[in-house]
């Protein structure tokens, strides 16, 4: 078993996509299949399976990439024993959902990608409700959930941003007019939401059965641009963060309704394994994204 091949292995555990982990290790494909193969073969299992065209761990795999983890961690700090933190290098692994992905991270990117261009930085989208196992399961060092805040004995969790969340709506909608609105103005009418399962599309329904409405209609998507898109066309009233919001309100495409949602307290987090060892890499970022997000919390 050679350590080239178990950061292989790593990789391609970390983007569940060989193509991907050959581009990020600098390899042809074919030697990452090779050396992919010639682990299994080693260890009697595999690793990976294909359903369809996604790559995916299997049971062993994962029970392998955790310990891996670990042997790559200890190999880390012993490199960076010897090394100046100014000149990092190394791959960091990074997930979260695609709101925070596309409305929060990239300027956690920038910076951290201005102080470290050498390390290699892997991102993957994840729906919000399979993070904390990411981190469990070795495949991500950091990760970024939306949700209320959470406790959990095996993970460090650090809220960094509250996010307001609002209804919207197309500027013709009839609610769109109206300067107040009672909680019967909504019977009806169309919610444009993520699916059950999402932790704020739980407290969105909490919220409403609290109020007495519990014949709700829906349309339910994985997308928070296909929800925003939807409102647009006027399909029914939309369910989102603000900073999803922002640039369709500024253009008219959209309108804030003057309805706040009760008892909805949801943050942008950051959390990382407890047992996990946090890097000079790992720091640096987690220290990039607090003073980014500082930032964004001051214009909330």
């Amino acid at each position: 078993m050679e350590l080239r091949q178990l950061i292989t292995f790593r990789t391609v555990a970390s983007t569940l996509n060989f193509t991907r982990a050959a581009e990020v290790l600098n390899y042809v494909p074919s030697n990452v299949t090779m050396q992919i193969k010639a682990l299994e073969d080693e260890l009697g299992v595999r690793l990976f399976d294909r359903l369809g065209k996604q790559l995916v761990l299997t049971t062993a795999g994962k029970r392998f990439s955790t310990h891996i983890q670990s042997v790559l961690d200890k190999l880390d700090e012993a490199r960076s024993v010897v090394h100046d933190n100014e000149n990092l290098s190394g791959t960091l692994t990074i997930s979260a959902n695609e709101v925070i992905c596309a409305y929060r991270l990239p300027a956690v990117f920038q910076r951290f990608r201005s102080r470290h261009p050498r390390v290699r930085l892997i991102f993957r989208s994840v729906p919000n409700q399979e993070l904390k196992q990411t981190l469990f399961e070795g495949t991500a060092d950091v990760v970024f959930m939306l949700d209320e805040p959470i406790r959990s004995s095996g993970l460090a969790v650090e809220p960094l941003v509250e996010e307001n969340f609002r209804l919207f709506a197309a500027p013709d909608h009839p609610l769109a007019k109206r300067t107040v609105l009672q909680l019967e103005d909504f019977h009806g009418e169309v919610f444009l939401t993520n699916e059950k399962g999402c932790p704020y599309r739980s407290m969105f329904d909490r919220s409403f059965e609290k109020e007495g409405i519990d014949s709700i209609t829906y349309l339910e998507f994985q997308s928070a641009e296909a929800i925003k898109q939807c409102a647009i066309s006027e399909i029914g009233i939309a369910f989102l963060p603000e900073i999803v919001a922002g640039a369709e309100v500024e253009r008219g495409e959209l309108v804030a309704l003057p309805w706040q949602i009760p008892d909805l307290h949801v943050y942008t987090q950051m959390s990382w394994h407890n047992d996990k060892w946090l890097s000079p890499i790992i720091l640096s970022f987690i220290e990039a994204a607090r003073e980014v997000m500082a930032i964004e919390g001051e214009k909330n």
